[in-house]
């Protein structure tokens, strides 16, 4: 990098730089003599005091760039990584306050406690991001509206961040699934398209949709070639997805089948996980952490670099070669005088 493509944190100090010139204008020594074929010539010494005057406006141009705070800007670049593009979708509404996959209809309500299913959510999807070095992860929550909270970022501290965030307090009444969808798909609008794009919905629930709402969800998801990733976090054992010969009658219209149903119409590359429990959830995020691994064009922040000790390390040496002269010089007119 050249001198023109370094930026300066105390610019100002740059208008010193005429003060390099001062070697050049010191008092001369030369005297007057009657004939001037009294003095040889010593072209050695017309070198050397030429090579000290350069060596002196070189330690202070040196000290003056150095002391101006030259520095390489932050800068964006783009590099083959292999992962994903992910948005976490997860459901703020009061129900995930309860217990996670129970056996009876009383053991339900466990608010606040370490087994609600926010708290296992939180837990694992710390987890899961911690273990995926090049992805980008964006963050919507929902209840009865859904709310952007982070941007699609490269930055892990700020996702870890703000799931853990997302696990204080309670939560809020409604829901409003075909929002959250369309924004979190709204979070790659604009966005160069790097590889794989997933919305990662971690839910207890669904909602059947208005058949305007499903085609502009399909629509979307289709145009921004996003796939979907549902884990479908049941608050009791047995309640299923997909319908079976040994449901209960109360299940037959739940709306998380509706919503599942939907998903698997659309054409849109869709996978639904059942965390039934602890384990099961585990297993979801580690079945999903090893199939979204394809190549991926990551842009990586490079941080701004500091280039003053190079300008520091020149004045070092120029010093160094006019001590050595001076010292040079001292102990050459001391033994002349003896």
């Amino acid at each position: 990098m050249s001198l023109m493509d370094l930026h300066w944190s105390q610019p100002y100090l740059l208008l010193l730089l005429p003060f390099a010139l001062l070697p050049w204008f010191n008092h001369s020594q030369e005297k007057t003599i009657a004939w001037s074929a009294f003095v040889p010539k010593d072209p050695w010494s017309t070198t050397v005091g030429l090579s000290l005057k350069i060596l002196s406006s070189i330690v202070l141009i040196s000290l003056i760039l150095g002391l101006a705070g030259p520095y390489e800007p932050e800068k964006k670049v783009e590099r083959l990584g292999e992962g994903a593009e992910i948005v976490l979708l997860l459901d703020r509404s009061r129900s995930m306050d309860d217990a996670f996959a129970v056996k009876t209809q009383a053991a339900l309500v466990s608010v606040g406690k370490k087994d609600s299913k926010r708290r296992v959510a939180k837990s694992y999807l710390t987890e899961f991001v911690k273990k995926r070095p090049d992805d980008r992860f964006g963050f919507v929550l929902f209840s009865s509206q859904a709310i952007k909270l982070l941007s699609l970022t490269y930055s892990k501290e700020a996702i870890l961040a703000t799931i853990n965030a997302n696990a204080i307090g309670k939560g809020l009444k409604d829901t409003n699934m075909p929002d959250a969808l369309i924004k979190a798909a709204e979070m790659f609008e604009d966005q160069p398209y790097r590889g794989s794009r997933i919305v990662l919905l971690v839910s207890d629930g669904g909602q059947i949709l208005t058949e305007e709402e499903e085609k502009k969800i399909a629509s979307l998801y289709k145009r921004m070639k996003i796939s979907i990733n549902w884990i479908y976090m049941s608050s009791m054992v047995g309640v299923t997805l997909d319908a079976s010969d040994s449901d209960s009658y109360l299940w037959e219209d739940l709306p998380e089948r509706k919503l599942h149903d939907f998903f698997n119409s659309t054409g849109i590359p869709y996978q639904a996980f059942e965390a039934r429990s602890l384990k099961t959830f585990a297993e979801a995020i580690d079945e999903i952490n090893q199939q979204q691994y394809q190549t991926l064009i990551v842009e990586q922040t490079l941080p701004r670099v500091s280039k003053h000790q190079p300008f520091y390390i020149i004045a070092f040496l120029a010093m160094l070669a006019l001590t050595f002269a001076q010292v040079y010089s001292a102990w050459g007119v001391r033994k002349a005088h003896e």
